[in-house]
């Protein structure tokens, strides 16, 4: 549900978050009016509805205007409001905690709303509006994709909030295009605490309520049962991939990835946050740090022996690979199909035109770098090196 954002289809709701026990009771009723009055009792301000902005699976957002003076509070705000107190006072902190951060969406007030006919306490927040509206909405309306440098730098900014969580063991769950904002000089904001966990440590938090469009496969599927940091990397990969894409309708698959208008390296890191789990960035702060890097090159190496040595080939060959496995092995050395914790040299052959993220961005390829970044020493030789040294022996 967007935080703050003026979405295109008032009536349209975010899907349907799964594993949740609470009625979508926020889908059935519109809980304010237009042209109604709400008076804050924490600051007096009073705020006057003007139209509803979104709806959600809890809770309301209309769009408002600040009644009176105010030197913190703008003119044109968002009321979020809700039945459930849980997510409020979850908001309500964060707000709180993050109301000084450049990269979240701010909240200026909150209270909760008596006098309900059917003597129903409702409770409001009162968010900073996001001129553009939600990312998902603004791209349909755009249809274009950002530049690279763009994207870069705009999701680097909504990890640094991210990481704020990460570093304070608390899991956001929710990082989807209705919960990113686009204000003032496309500049994105992070907004939607409401199902932020903290962690008691890093084995994560059990996977209950989610949003299927951006939650990782094996989450979804109940494969893995507890939500981690990476999971939270997984989400913020698809946002990147969907900015790059131009469109954020659908999640984007891995086989898409190479096909993305972007650079190698970019790619790279958009398989490595979206693909197989263990391999992901641990943190925000990790990916951060992948996001402002240079490309990695794959320099070869040099080598006097293949004798006891861990080996693994990629790319295309001019022999078999069972060729080549069978003269490595004369040579003294163990043969694996992939890189692993084990693996000292890769001999590397012809790029395949159909690498998942590009060139120097095969799956082997990624991991041998992934394995370096740990601090593992692989040596890399192209296939005249190999060669040379199998017939050495």
């Amino acid at each position: 549900m967007p935080s703050a954002a003026v979405r295109s289809n008032p009536g349209s709701a975010a899907p349907t978050r799964t594993r949740s026990v609470r009625p979508l009771l926020a889908q059935v009723q519109p809980l304010l009016l237009p042209g109604q009055v709400v008076t804050s009792p924490e600051t007096r301000l009073q705020y006057r509805v003007e139209r509803l902005a979104g709806r959600g699976g809890f809770g309301q957002v209309y769009l408002a205007r600040r009644l009176g003076r105010s030197s913190v509070v703008p003119a044109t705000v968002c009321i979020k409001i809700s039945a459930y107190i849980e997510g409020w006072l979850r908001e309500a902190y964060f707000g709180q905690l993050l109301d000084a951060h450049a990269r979240a969406i701010r909240v200026f007030d909150t209270f909760p709303l008596l006098g309900d006919p059917a003597g129903q306490v409702l409770y409001c927040l009162v968010l900073e509006y996001a001129r553009q509206g939600d990312l998902r909405a603004f791209l349909r309306r755009t249809g274009k994709g950002w530049p690279e440098r763009t994207a870069r730098r705009e999701i680097a900014g909504v990890l640094q909030v991210l990481g704020k969580l990460h570093r304070g063991q608390l899991l956001h769950r929710d990082l989807t295009p209705m919960n990113v904002c686009v204000c003032d000089g496309h500049a994105l904001k992070l907004g939607d605490f409401g199902i932020v966990r903290q962690q008691g440590d890093k084995r994560g938090i059990r996977a209950r309520t989610l949003n299927p469009l951006m939650a990782p496969s094996d989450i979804v599927a109940g494969a893995a049962p507890k939500w981690q940091a990476r999971d939270d990397v997984y989400q913020v990969g698809q946002l990147l991939a969907m900015l790059v894409k131009g469109s954020a309708q659908a999640r984007i698959r891995s086989g898409e990835i190479r096909q993305l208008p972007c650079s190698d390296q970019l790619k790279e890191i958009v398989y490595r946050c979206i693909g197989e789990r263990r391999k992901r960035y641990e943190s925000a702060d990790e990916l951060i740090e992948a996001l402002r890097s240079r490309p990695v090159r794959l320099h070869v190496g040099v080598l006097r022996t293949l004798e006891g040595v861990h080996l693994a080939f990629t790319g295309i060959l001019s022999k078999t690979r069972q060729e080549a496995a069978q003269a490595a092995k004369r040579a003294g050395a163990l043969v694996h199909g992939s890189p692993s914790a084990l693996t000292t040299v890769v001999v590397r052959g012809r790029p395949n035109p159909q690498q998942a993220a590009g060139r120097d961005a095969g799956v082997k390829l990624m991991e041998i770098k992934r394995l370096r970044e740990k601090g593992q020493r692989i040596t890399l030789l192209n296939e005249t090196q190999f060669w040379r040294l199998a017939e050495r022996r």
